[in-house]
């Protein structure tokens, strides 16, 4: 059983009941920018060349970014959230933020491509919420996924395309043009897991399939509606039961991934549409334009009128 804390985390083995208490160390996207062979734009995405080159340590580490890469020779073993997870040639590996990697094992041999991009910006990215779910939340349950050759081949021209952008200091937009990169090439991953799940049918747990309808419901209602009790009851189930299912599948809260959609909304809302802060805070159902910027101020860290400046 994982409880994730601020500083440390708590497992409980299969073999005894006793708590072993673990510190875990953040890897920070400061620190990932003095890896070898490696492109970045400020401190938002970081292309490495050779995945090899990612120091993963044998302690336990949790993130707080976003890593997508493909493997491309060897092998590497770690742990994700204590569960075991092997990476071969032509596998993807996903690791959002906040999950804690372990017990990383690589082959002398382990070579691939690699984007880690900062929550920040994927936050920019993104252009819908329902744009997040279909890759990410399938993620939870296939950390690694094999891609098909033509898939993989796709993959390899994203990198190379984005990595020649981002050498491209003298463009006037090239921000912008990586993050449009970007964005597409996850709606090409999101096409791959679409198939995929076409495909296999793959069948899913009770609490994953009330994971999977309370993050629906969130995207529809997240601006008009945010009492956990009212999304139990559209799912015809108790607040707790609701809870304890979206906390065993996700590790986190039904308040944290309300505020998560609406956050994301509001980020949309504020980069994406020339509407005045007093009409943002009407959509999204505000009792005032105060109670918005303190909301938003205590979570991003900055007010909406400086987060749209920004």
């Amino acid at each position: 059983m994982l409880r994730i804390g601020r500083k440390d985390v708590y497992l409980r083995t299969e073999n005894t009941n006793v708590m072993e208490k673990l510190q875990i160390t953040e890897t920070s996207m400061a620190l990932a920018k003095q890896w070898a062979n490696s492109g970045f734009l400020d401190d938002d995405l970081l292309l490495l060349e050779h995945m090899s080159a990612v120091p993963f340590p044998q302690e336990p580490r949790r993130m707080n970014f976003i890593l997508i890469a493909l493997c491309t020779s060897g092998e590497v073993r770690y742990t994700m959230d204590t569960v075991e997870q092997v990476v071969t040639p032509g596998d993807l590996l996903i690791v959002s933020e906040r999950h804690v990697i372990d017990n990383y094992q690589p082959s002398p041999d382990l070579d691939g491509l690699c984007f880690i991009v900062s929550v920040n910006f994927f936050h920019e990215i993104i252009q819908n919420i329902s744009d997040l779910s279909a890759l990410f939340l399938f993620s939870r349950r296939h950390p690694v996924l094999h891609l098909k050759e033509r898939d993989q081949h796709v993959f390899h021209e994203y990198y190379s395309v984005i990595r020649s952008r981002i050498q491209g200091i003298d463009n006037h937009f090239r921000r912008d043009l990586i993050r449009t990169l970007l964005l597409a090439m996850f709606y090409d991953l999101s096409n791959v897991i679409y198939h995929f799940k076409q495909q296999t049918g793959e069948h899913q747990s009770r609490a994953d399939v009330i994971f999977t309808q309370f993050i629906k419901l969130i995207e529809d209602n997240c601006k008009y509606e945010r009492r956990v009790g009212w999304y139990a009851q559209q799912l015809g189930i108790t607040p707790k039961y609701l809870s304890e299912c979206v906390k065993h599948v996700s590790r986190r809260t039904p308040n944290e991934w309300i505020d998560n959609y609406v956050l994301l909304e509001l980020r949309v809302l504020l980069k994406n549409s020339t509407k005045s802060i007093k009409d943002i805070t009407e959509e999204m159902n505000f009792p005032n334009q105060s109670f918005l910027g303190k909301y938003f101020k205590e979570h991003v860290g900055l007010s909406p009128s400086e987060y749209r400046r920004k």
